[in-house]
């Protein structure tokens, strides 16, 4: 594909437990273009978070292979794998933050991790403080925080270290329909203002409707249907996505907004 920066080629991932071998992804092919924003959505253990969580190894595949750019990451060794962490950002359902520490120590933590000078992470943190809308919060901890703020907190952490890449895992689904909506502007923006690569899983449609070019439907560790969000949404093919489409309209034409 033209412009693909995210390559995704038979990946396969069992969990064991005592009892059984449960498996998880059962070969992934998946690409995604340099700057766009790719939207995977499907019920809850369809195998989405498995999957993100293997394209930055935090969980290891069994088989198959992740590219990002030119860098083959299911390859790496420890040390260029924590290198090439470093260039993907990744945000949170339940924000991750510390409680003990202010915002500002939250977002500085990356930066002191990897020996940034002192005046280089103040400069970085009000850049990023500025980008997330929270000048204002750099002193408060997040028990003083709203969830949508929480969140903005967790995004510009992932931007510290300057990625490439981001991922995010179910980023709004703790949150109000308002919250939720001011959110994925800051997403968009981000996108927009950074060229950032965007992988944005959710099990909620409309979330990909708002902020997705393509979409990737996937049920039980299998990508069914993959296209654009128009696409999908005007002729889906898969059953999955049937069943999605058909709740996201009953729940327009009855007025529920969440």
């Amino acid at each position: 594909m033209e412009d693909c920066f995210i390559e995704v080629k038979g990946l396969w991932k069992t969990f064991h437990n005592k009892k059984e071998s449960v498996p998880v992804l059962k070969g992934i092919d998946l690409e995604v273009k340099k700057g766009e924003i790719y939207g995977i959505v499907g019920f809850s253990g369809a195998g989405k978070s498995t999957l993100v969580r293997c394209i930055n190894r935090l969980e290891e595949p069994d088989a198959g292979m992740v590219r990002i750019g030119d860098k083959i990451v299911t390859s790496l060794n420890k040390k260029e794998l924590d290198l090439q962490r470093s260039k993907i950002g990744m945000i949170f359902q339940q924000f991750n933050l510390f409680d003990s520490m202010t915002v500002y120590e939250n977002i500085a933590y990356p930066l002191r991790v990897k020996k940034w000078k002192k005046e280089d992470i103040h400069r970085r943190i009000d850049e990023l403080l500025d980008l997330v809308g929270l000048a204002d919060k750099k002193d408060a901890y997040p028990g003083q925080l709203s969830g949508g703020q929480k969140q903005r907190v967790g995004i510009a952490r992932a931007l510290a270290n300057e990625p490439d890449v981001l991922l995010s895992d179910e980023a709004t689904s703790a949150l109000d329909p308002q919250t939720t909506v001011s959110v994925l502007d800051l997403i968009k923006e981000i996108n927009q203002k950074l060229g950032l690569t965007i992988i944005l899983i959710t099990h909620e449609l409309e979330v990909i409707r708002y902020t997705c070019s393509r979409v990737a439907v996937m049920e039980n560790g299998e990508l069914l249907e993959k296209g654009s969000v128009r696409e999908i949404f005007e002729n889906p093919q898969c059953e999955t996505a049937k069943n999605f489409i058909s709740v996201y309209n009953k729940l327009r034409s009855s007025g529920w907004d969440g």
